[in-house]
């Protein structure tokens, strides 16, 4: 899981070979949609024999003189509860984005994981549901589920292949371009093999025939003839952006005889932002976006920060009374303390917690600027500005309660990177500037990889990670990794 990712530096370019691999995530991501989708039927399949033949063993044998017995409907809810958690496991631990390329001790071990994790959740049902399910049933239950997964996955690449060959039609691509970046391509549609992708070889802008990693390499001049002689599925063309105005009359050709083309956008190679086409009226916008777009998910993540975040009000808030009565008791000032900060895109905003320095913490910044542990960020490890029920708050992170209702207002969100004062954005580099276009977040990815312990730049580098992988399941682990970092404290100056 990328949580439990090692803290290694972020690239913030890429490379021409990276940038090629992207291209290969995008081209061959249905066909792995396919694979991944071929997986989780296949789980559905086999964990639904492993409760027939689990129910059946145990149901046969009467074991301390107690017999088994489930009606038809538990037994239907059960299978259905057990298919959609192996599945959801599956999904959550990411198993079914490596399944036809891992090797034999991760299948191993992913198997067990998403077995135990899918019967965590079954006990979890029997206790809500008051079912009386035998502690031997589901032994044998997540043992034969784990046992037919693993002996499937271990064969799976025999038995998907066999499928492919029998009933999959090959997919055949040519790459239209010369020299190394062509090539690149050209070597990523080979390696894409597993997905019944073949490279049937190169279009070259010069006129010329010969051959290139054993593939034929005709003149694109001779298109039309190769189009009636061979099946071409699809035509990537890898070609320098001063030759795509020449080549009209061939995206015509490839219009006209209902050839897929696609054409490699590298005006920009070292942009690592994500590109699609996008329209303003009837004008295509070829579009460079450096944080996430999906306005689908984006409305998704906001409606579960409002209803997640209006939830949690309601129910601390009679915690929140007592702390800033606690808080206005035991020093002098406000209970809740307010600050400009940074917020989507630059924007200011007030943000809140609860006061856990003395009232003048902000005035004594500068006498204690000399004990600053961050490069850009003020930090200080046991901050005498701290009064003794506001380190209690810090360490379990109590005091940022009241952002809540800046979530509810929509200034932040649950998860995203934390929001800056002016004073450190002014201070940022260039490329730290891009954690601004997410909306900061009450908790992050560096807070469940070390909080206070990392270094400023880890903070800034974890944060790209954060933007540049987001996803709502990603939101969800972070949250999940949060509550037992909150609940002991761990990592909290």
């Amino acid at each position: 899981m990328l949580v439990n990712a090692k803290l290694v530096n972020t690239r913030l370019t890429y490379s021409l070979a990276a940038c090629y691999r992207h291209i290969e995530d995008r081209v061959f991501s249905r066909r792995q949609r396919k694979t991944r989708i071929l997986f989780a039927l296949s789980d559905v399949l086999l964990v639904t024999l492993a409760f027939v033949v689990a129910y059946r063993t145990r149901a046969s044998v009467e074991l301390l003189n107690r017999e088994f017995f489930l009606s038809p409907s538990v037994q239907v809810l059960i299978a259905a509860i057990g298919g959609m958690s192996w599945v959801l496991a599956g999904r959550w631990m990411a198993v079914y984005d490596k399944l036809d390329s891992s090797q034999a001790l991760v299948i191993l071990r992913d198997g067990l994981k998403q077995s135990l994790a899918a019967i965590a959740v079954i006990v979890f049902v029997q206790f809500a549901l008051r079912l009386d399910l035998s502690r031997t049933f589901l032994l044998l239950y997540g043992g034969l589920g784990a046992f037919f997964l693993i002996f499937f996955r271990l064969n799976a690449r025999v038995f998907y292949g066999k499928i492919r060959e029998k009933f999959g039609a090959i997919y055949n691509v040519v790459v239209a371009g010369d020299g190394v970046k062509a090539l690149e391509v050209g070597r990523l549609v080979e390696q894409a093999s597993r997905y019944g992708f073949r490279l049937g070889g190169y279009l070259s802008l010069a006129p010329k025939d010969l051959e290139l990693d054993g593939k034929p390499v005709y003149s694109i001049e001779k298109l039309s003839e190769i189009l009636r002689s061979q099946v071409i599925d699809e035509i990537l063309f890898v070609v320098p952006p001063a030759d795509v105005p020449r080549l009209e009359n061939i995206f015509l050709l490839c219009d006209e005889e209902g050839v897929r083309t696609r054409l490699a956008i590298d005006f920009f190679p070292h942009v690592n932002s994500e590109m699609y086409l996008d329209q303003l009226g009837t004008l295509p916008m070829l579009t460079f976006s450096a944080a996430p777009h999906d306005e689908f998910r984006l409305v998704i993540k906001r409606v579960a920060d409002v209803v997640l975040a209006g939830v949690a009000l309601v129910l601390v808030a009679p915690l929140m009374a007592l702390i800033a009565a606690l808080i206005k008791l035991t020093s002098p000032g406000p209970a809740i303390f307010s600050q400009e900060r940074c917020g989507l895109n630059g924007r200011r905003f007030l943000f809140y917690k609860f006061r856990s320095m003395c009232d003048n913490a902000e005035a004594l910044k500068v006498e204690l600027a000399h004990l600053n542990e961050k490069q850009t960020a003020f930090k200080i490890a046991n901050d005498p500005r701290l009064t003794p029920v506001g380190r209690w708050l810090r360490k379990f992170s109590i005091d940022e309660w009241p952002q809540l209702w800046n979530v509810l207002r929509g200034d932040m969100s649950l998860v995203g990177p934390r929001p800056p004062v002016p004073q450190e954005v002014e201070q940022y580099k260039g490329w730290q500037r891009r954690r601004l276009r997410m909306r900061p977040g009450l908790t992050c990815l560096w807070a469940v990889c070390g909080r206070d312990k990392l270094d400023f730049d880890t903070w800034m580098r974890l944060d790209m990670e954060y933007i540049d992988n987001w996803s709502l399941v990603l939101d969800w682990k972070i949250i999940l990794k949060t509550i037992p970092h909150v609940v002991t404290g761990k990592g909290a100056n």
